[in-house]
């Protein structure tokens, strides 16, 4: 593994654990007031063309980490609109 490579894992893992916690509450509490529906629609549409521009240059980090954070992502999502107040 190169360096570069190295860098984007490393980063990749890092964003992506970022989402973790906010998906991980919104599940446990089904509390999700504080939430942006829009901010989160447009955030995820983003994230899956991260992943199709992954997918498009073949780099690894970037495809695995945006699938794993399309689908944190989608769970808030779902959620929010499931649970809208």
């Amino acid at each position: 593994m190169n360096t570069t490579d190295l860098v984007g894992y490393i980063a990749a893992f890092l964003t992506t654990l970022a989402f973790v916690p906010q998906a991980h509450q919104s599940w446990k509490t089904r509390d999700l007031s504080g939430v942006s529906l829009p901010m989160y629609s447009l955030f995820s549409l983003g994230v899956f063309s991260w992943l199709i521009y992954g997918v498009m240059i073949s780099s690894w980090p970037i495809v695995m980490a945006n699938s794993i954070t399309l689908v944190l992502a989608c769970v808030v999502l779902y959620l929010k609109m499931k649970h809208k107040a």
